[in-house]
């Protein structure tokens, strides 16, 4: 088989669905169970592909368009319920969101723009439209710019001082002292930093994998977004990839599938 190009956000996810509500604080667990899905994470994360995809306008519109069209597709895949309550409404309003629903949802900014302030722009928007709590903002838009700096070639190091400086996140924290007291926490400010300690600290994509879910709390998610980051430093092993691959609907793989050549091609 061809080598499979997926969405290092939608690897995360599979690999943390079974995790989220059944935490383990090791790193030795099974990447894939016969309960291994995919959630809300890959589908708004996909969501977000189609919109850069489908409107070169990147407008707010057209964005609520392809998340409630995707979104309504999948309505069991575990979305909070304010989301969900978001995703039926005829004229769907932000409603102030510091959760990290948009950090999960955002990494595809980060692949698709060509300068730092364009990811920061896009990011900001696909926040806005639900999660537009400043924390909220802040937290897509840190992780668009890890994934964007991290395909440009910046070093671990340089993303982390960006990231401090820019976001007055704590990245100076090791996964080891974080686990122990860690609980499940679904804001921005509570898990992003997570994800990309997980991504700095991590000497691998699996590895990274491995320790953004030992956290606990909300695996997928923390998973998700340092997968994000990982697969722009790391390759995705063939074998991991394959499985997330064979695991996502027909058109849920061919938005990876269209996005990743998209990205190639840029």
């Amino acid at each position: 088989m061809a080598h499979v190009k997926m969405l290092g956000a939608v690897v995360g996810d599979i690999i943390g669905s079974v995790y989220e509500f059944q935490n383990t604080k090791s790193t030795e667990f099974d990447l894939f169970t016969p309960w291994t899905t995919f959630t809300d994470d890959s589908v708004m994360t996909l969501a977000v592909a189609k919109w850069l995809l489908e409107d070169p306008a990147h407008t707010i519109h057209d964005l609520i368009c392809c998340m409630q069209e995707l979104g309504n597709r999948y309505p069991n895949a575990g979305y909070g319920g304010r989301f969900r309550s978001w995703l039926g409404e005829y004229d769907p309003q932000p409603y102030n969101s510091w959760g990290n629903g948009s950090g999960m949802r955002v990494s595809p900014v980060g692949l698709f723009a060509k300068t730092l302030d364009e990811a920061l722009t896009l990011a900001a928007i696909t926040a806005s439209v639900s999660h537009n709590h400043p924390e909220g903002v802040k937290g897509a838009q840190a992780i668009a710019a890890s994934v964007f700096l991290c395909k440009e070639g910046a070093s671990k190091q340089e993303i982390k001082e960006y990231v401090e400086q820019t976001f007055f996140y704590d990245l100076n924290r090791k996964i080891a002292e974080i686990r122990p007291g860690y609980r499940f926490d679904v804001s921005c400010q509570g898990s992003v930093p997570e994800a990309i300690i997980s991504f700095l600290e991590g000497n691998s994509f699996e590895e990274v994998i491995r320790l953004a879910i030992s956290l606990g709390g909300d695996s997928d998610t923390i998973a998700c977004m340092a997968g994000a980051i990982a697969a722009c430093c790391y390759e995705i092993p063939d074998e991991i990839a394959e499985k997330c691959n064979n695991i996502l609907t027909d058109d849920l793989r061919e938005i990876n599938d269209d996005f990743m050549a998209l990205v190639e091609r840029r």
